[in-house]
């Protein structure tokens, strides 16, 4: 049996004196460099329906010993293929395609809000003007027979 050298390696350790900075640091090096192995802050990746799909079809069609590839290509799971399948199958992705936000106004349907508005407006001008009349109708009527009744006294005194 062959026998290999044995290989030995000396590790050496700078002493440090209390308060003594670390002695690899530069001191004008300002910028600090951000430690590789901690991210500064995990975020969730979110995918668009559209990329899915498109991930799905290029799935789908791989063969059977690329299918990795792709997902190594991709940065993605099985689970997440999985997933996806049960959502598009579901229908969910279609409806995730449609545009976000509000809906924009038809010109039509605006125009039809705008005018009942404005009719409900005059209607209750309308009823308004109508209470007026019928108040005014009402005083005048009662104005009159108190008129009529001084008119007919006023008579009735004179001929006596």
């Amino acid at each position: 049996m062959e026998r290999f050298p044995e290989m030995t390696s000396k590790v050496t350790t700078l002493a440090r004196a209390a308060g003594m900075e670390d002695p690899g640091r530069v001191a004008d090096d300002v910028t600090r460099r951000p430690d590789p192995e901690v991210p500064e802050r995990a975020r969730r990746r979110t995918f668009t329906a559209k990329y899915k799909l498109e991930v799905l079809v290029a799935y789908d069609a791989a063969p059977d010993g690329e299918k990795g590839a792709v997902l190594r290509r991709e940065g993605l799971y099985s689970s997440h293929i999985t997933q996806w399948r049960k959502a598009r199958d579901v229908g969910a992705l279609a409806g995730l395609a449609a545009p976000r936000g509000r809906k924009r106004r038809d010109a039509q349907a605006e125009q039809i809000a705008r005018l009942q508005g404005e009719k409900q407006r005059l209607e209750q001008e309308l009823a308004k003007a109508r209470f007026v009349v019928d108040v005014q109708a009402k005083l005048h009527a009662y104005a009159g027979d108190r008129c009529q009744v001084r008119g007919l006294s006023s008579l009735v005194s004179s001929s006596r």
